[in-house]
């Protein structure tokens, strides 16, 4: 069982640099926004509506709520651009084309994607209430307690790479922290770190459709295999160990939603928000697996049985 612990973790850590290696994959433009109709859209929109009076016009008159939420005039030039672009798209019989590596969304609000909006507040809620949950079920004296409670706050809160991110963690937390926490330290920093350089990078650099894609499908193997190979080591032992094998398998199941990027439907519904959808529900499983396992930990620390 040692040795087939170390291989486990040994491939989970090295695969580990992956995530961060994949930050320097090169972005390319999608197709609509290479259309020249949508460039020389987008130009003159600027030229005509983002100087001198004209913004002033169009900053006194923007709803606060964009305003705050960093909306600029040229965001809302590129945003009528690509509707004319689509509509153009859809005269000549031409397929739905992506621009800066998205599909084509209709805005609310200040959301440019409002499904997967409600998918991720879905998904801070479900968290919320099974962490309140957890720590009403669960002693402080658990050994998993404070790891769960504290770092779930952080990272568990805003979207399903965190949700994935902090399932890796919880993993490693599980199988060298309770004998090496050094490790599980120096683990969840690098996760911190990825994290990190991914949502900065989305949002600061360039939204990259793909890349996002095969980062979330990277992180998901590893939580896969590493979760897997727990779950077959105490299958005998651990009678809810079938909890963490289902939501693991949930998980990388659902994130298969994503190869099948289409078009939003009503441009509201895509791929990517189906699969935010689809993970609410297992929040619920595998907080209910934390729980059985906390409380397994707790009992065998009292009888002073060696934890592994």
């Amino acid at each position: 069982m040692a040795s087939c612990t170390h291989r486990c973790t040994t491939v989970s850590l090295l695969a580990l640099t992956v995530v961060l290696q994949l930050l320097s994959i090169p972005t390319h433009a999608s197709q609509g926004d290479k259309e020249p109709v949508y460039r020389d859209c987008v130009k003159q929109c600027v030229r005509t509506n983002c100087t001198g009076a004209r913004l002033r016009g169009f900053q006194s008159t923007q709803p606060p709520y964009m305003a705050l939420t960093g909306w600029t005039c040229r965001d809302d030039c590129r945003y009528q651009c690509m509707w004319t672009t689509v509509g153009l798209y859809q005269a000549e019989g031409y397929r739905v084309p992506q621009f800066h590596g998205k599909w084509p969304f209709a805005r609310f609000l200040c959301f440019e994607e409002p499904a997967s909006a409600l998918a991720s507040l879905l998904n801070g809620l479900a968290c919320l209430l099974m962490l309140l949950r957890y720590r009403s079920a669960v002693p402080r004296q658990s050994p998993m307690y404070h790891t769960i409670t504290a770092f779930s706050l952080k990272m568990d809160y805003f979207c399903a790479s965190a949700v994935i991110l902090y399932s890796i963690y919880l993993c490693c937390v599980r199988t060298l922290g309770l004998r090496r926490p050094g490790v599980s330290s120096m683990v969840g920093v690098l996760l911190i770190l990825a994290f990190t350089s991914h949502v900065s990078y989305l949002t600061f650099v360039s939204f990259d459709y793909g890349y996002n894609m095969a980062a979330n499908a990277t992180i998901g193997m590893i939580n896969l295999l590493w979760w897997l190979c727990w779950c077959w080591q105490n299958r005998r032992i651990l009678p809810y160990w079938w909890k963490c094998g289902v939501v693991v398998l949930l998980l990388h199941g659902l994130a298969l939603l994503e190869l099948l990027d289409f078009p939003p439907l009503f441009w509201v519904l895509d791929a990517h928000a189906v699969w935010h959808l689809s993970t609410v529900p297992v929040h619920f499983l595998f907080y209910s697996f934390l729980i059985d396992d906390s409380l397994h930990l707790l009992n065998t620390e009292k009888t002073g049985v060696k934890l592994e």
